[in-house]
This record gives C-alpha cells, sequence and structure tokens, in this order.
C-alpha cells in the first residue's frame, strides 16, 4: 500500500509550449505510476466514493485491478457501468463527486480516480484488439434525439439490452458537446470517435444532419419507435443583454468553440473562418468561459477573463483555472461589463468594465455581487466571447404536442425515470437540467435507459 498523503502528479505539456498548440496538455499517467496511484487506495468495504458517481462505476474493485497490474479486468469492471471512460477520465469534476467522498482525503489529497480511469481506458485502447459485436435482438427500436453524453449513454445502456437503437444528431459530426463543445487539448477527438465506434459495434445506428424539430418531429418519430429518448443538450447560448453586443468580433463561446472544435478553424487549411484576435475578453467564470479563454490564447490573443465574483467563487474546476493561469491568462476579478465599445465600421475596441464587491447572499447562496459606484474602466479589446451559460434550444419544445416545459426551457420529469408527460417520451442531460457536467448527463442517459427497458418489458 502506498500511504503518500498526495497523488501522483499528472504528467502535462510546458505551458509555454501548450499554449502555442491545440495537442492534449495532460499527458496520462505511465503503467508504473498508475500502479502506485491505485496503492493508494484504502479499498474500503463502504465504497463511500461510488456515492459520489452518477453512473455508479464500483471504483475501489477497478483500482484493486490497477494495483495487480490487471489493467483489462479494470476496463471491464469500469464499463459495467460506464462506456466512456476514457471521456470521463479527462472531463469529469471528480474532486466534487467520487474524489469528494475518499476517506483518503480527511487527511490528504483523495485517490486520483479520474487519472485512474483515463489511465485504464487509454490502456486498453492502445492494446486490445477486440471487436464488439451486437448482442441478440430483442426486436425493439429506441430512437435517441442527440447524441450528446446522455444520448450516448442511454444508447449504449439500451443496446447492451439487444434494442434496435438509433441516434439522431442534428450535426455532421456525432459527439454532441464533446465534438463541438470541448477543446482538444482536453478531450482529444480520436479518443471521441473510438467511444462512438464502441457504441456502433453494439448495433447503435446513427443518423447525422437531422435536425429534430426540422428535419423530423418526435411525434413523427414516436410513430416508427417503441420509445424515445431526447437528450439534445443546452445549445442556445445566453448573452449579457448589455449595449454593444452585436458588434463585429462578439462571439457566443458555443460559436467560438464550434468553430474550432467541430469545424478545425484553429487549423491554416480550414474552410471555416475564425478571428484571429489580438486582445480578447471573455465573460464568466465557468468550464466554457476556461475552454474558450485557453482556445484563444492559442490563437495568439493577449486574453483576459471578466469574472463578477472572486477566484474563490469560481465555478470552473481548479485544474482548468491553473491550466489557464499557467498559459498566461489574466483574470479581473470582482469585475462585471456594462457596454462594449465599437468603431465606425462596427468593429469591437474595448469593453467597459465596473468593479464589484460581495454582498449579501442571494438565492445560489453565493454573495451577490454589487457595484462600486465611480469604479468603470476600460479593457482594450478586439474580441468578446459571451460565455455565461446555455439553455435548451426551444425548436423540439415547439414542435412536440403535450411535452411539459419548465420557466426555464428544460423538459419536466420524473427524476427517478426520466419519463416526460409523453407517454414512452423519456428526456434526460442539459434538456432537461440546462448546462451541467457531462458525467451527469450520462448518469440521466442511464437512468432513463433503465426505466426505458422497464416500460418496454412489461
Amino acid at each position: 500500500m502506498n500511504m503518500s498523503l498526495v497523488k501522483n502528479p499528472m504528467p502535462t505539456q510546458d505551458p509555454e509550449k501548450r499554449s502555442k498548440n491545440f495537442d492534449e496538455v495532460a499527458l496520462g499517467y505511465t503503467e508504473e505510476q498508475a500502479i502506485s496511484e491505485a496503492q493508494r487506495c484504502l479499498n474500503c468495504k463502504n465504497m463511500p466514493c461510488v456515492s459520489g458517481c452518477p453512473v455508479r462505476v464500483k471504483i475501489p474493485f477497478f483500482i484493486q485491478k490497477v494495483a495487480n497490474g490487471e489493467f483489462e479486468e479494470a476496463y471491464r469492471i469500469i464499463t459495467e457501468d460506464n462506456l466512456l471512460p476514457a471521456v470521463c477520465g479527462r472531463v469529469c469534476p471528480q474532486e466534487t463527486q467520487c474524489e469528494s467522498k475518499c476517506i483518503r482525503a480527511i487527511k490528504g489529497e483523495s485517490v486520483g480516480i479520474g487519472r485512474l480511469e483515463r489511465f485504464v481506458a487509454d490502456y486498453h485502447r492502445e492494446h486490445a484488439n477486440e471487436s464488439l459485436t451486437p448482442p441478440p435482438a430483442n426486436g425493439k427500436k429506441v430512437a435517441v434525439v442527440g447524441s450528446g453524453p446522455s444520448g450516448l449513454a442511454c444508447a449504449g445502456y439500451l443496446a447492451k439490452k439487444g434494442y434496435a437503437v438509433t441516434v439522431f444528431e442534428a450535426m455532421h459530426l456525432a459527439g454532441g458537446v464533446l465534438s463541438y463543445g470541448i477543446p482538444e487539448f482536453r478531450l482529444p477527438k480520436e479518443i471521441v470517435k473510438k467511444e462512438i465506434a464502441n457504441l456502433k459495434g453494439l448495433g447503435v445506428d446513427f443518423k447525422t444532419n437531422v435536425v429534430i424539430g426540422k428535419t423530423l418531429t418526435v411525434g413523427e418519430i414516436k410513430k416508427e419507435y417503441d420509445a424515445v429518448f431526447i437528450g439534445s443538450g443546452a445549445g442556445l447560448p445566453s448573452f449579457m443583454k448589455i449595449p454593444g453586443e452585436s458588434a463585429n468580433g462578439v462571439y457566443s463561446a458555443n460559436e467560438f468553440l464550434t468553430r474550432i472544435n467541430l469545424m478545425k478553424a484553429y487549423k491554416n487549411d480550414s474552410p471555416t473562418p475564425i478571428f484571429h484576435a489580438k486582445k480578447t475578453v471573455v465573460f464568466g467564470g465557468g468550464n466554457v468561459a476556461m475552454d474558450a479563454a485557453r482556445s484563444a490564447k492559442r490563437l495568439g490573443a493577449d486574453v483576459t477573463i471578466v469574472y463578477r465574483r472572486t477566484k474563490a467563487e469560481l465555478p470552473a474546476r481548479k485544474e482548468e483555472v491553473e491550466h489557464a493561469e499557467e498559459e498566461g491568462i489574466k483574470f479581473e476579478f470582482l469585475s462585471a461589463p456594462l457596454e462594449i465599445f465599437s468603431n465606425a465600421d462596427g468593429w469591437v475596441y474595448g469593453v467597459k468594465c465596473q468593479k464589484m464587491e460581495l454582498g449579501e447572499p442571494d438565492a445560489s447562496g453565493r454573495r451577490r455581487p454589487v457595484p462600486i459606484d465611480n469604479s468603470e474602466y476600460v479593457i482594450d479589446a478586439d474580441c468578446v466571447i459571451v460565455a455565461i451559460g446555455t439553455t435548451p434550444n426551444p425548436l423540439i419544445k415547439n414542435t412536440t404536442e403535450n411535452l411539459e416545459i419548465n420557466k426555464r426551457g428544460g423538459i419536466v420529469v420524473e427524476e427517478e425515470t426520466g419519463k416526460t408527460s409523453i407517454d414512452g417520451v423519456y428526456a434526460g442531460g442539459d434538456a432537461v437540467t440546462g448546462a451541467a457536467t457531462v458525467i451527469l448527463a450520462m448518469g440521466a442517459g442511464k437512468t432513463a435507459g433503465k426505466a426505458i427497458d422497464e416500460y418496454l418489458s412489461k
């Protein structure tokens, strides 16, 4: 057993080099590092870490296999509950989920569960030669709307049960936010393609360039399938509603990241244009804001993130904030944008901001930012990226009769099953909750998959 109070550090690219390329930042454990980290696990009998995992991976069991050098057996255990381990090992906020429950964290750092999951998935991808085959068909058909994390989790669960699953995706590539939202330096797209190939091996059929609500409606799909799962995500960007947001050089983070990630606009030979700014300002403090800022940095810009609370309140993962700081991205904390200035040609040239201080807690429990009088100042900028959140696209709700929607635009479901107000139609992920994490969306997809199986097995 390894009784070190700290995790084995994750090898990374040098900050100066990586801030100029889109190669993956974290390089992954070696076999020796993985075994050493796995030996820090106490193998607790009550397994508190599992309670923090939305898809309930049997964490101590797979970690013990890693400690013994049985990496393929570790992979088998993980994929009993999670069909996207290479993705989750990279982008899940383990520090607030499974690792937050780890007993080792009481005195020191938790076991590096996410790092070990990534290692196991990468080892399998590099060494296994297996070819997946579909299980025996059960004669039932299920349609899945959206190929993001919730849709993939639901599709995978049902495919393993013998259902004929068809996934409808609006974009030209499957993967949803995994393909268009998360940058290559955090989640290489070859990994997403491999995970999707695994689902195809189980018999899942992917139909791309199908916009549900335009190409087909949920009602039309329901006539051909025994059940439907809606996992269409939250792709409608929010804006600040301040003067100047319509100026040239202002992007939603959604558009900016989609051009870079899905269209490869950062490549010199890409047919999709992207503005290579000199000074970029990003509004927001979440993971999407970090992704946008770090992408803009790699395009050559001097980047500043404007956030109206303090560093302690940043919702982004600590690791992503640290990486951004290492790469030279500046932060303007306790500051709120008031106006975007543009020149006679309509192009951005600056952002007017105001200093803030934290007052009494708001409805979320966080202290509310309060403006400080006469504290306005201007940041020079020729590009602004708005990364303050997204909501579900209204297209499906506007074209689906009797689908109950809440005031935030999310689909209303039974929490235990994901069942909507329409019989045989289920939903989960960001289409229900608004923008959240990959693993929470996967948990919702898995929950709905179980409920669909029970519904169709009656």
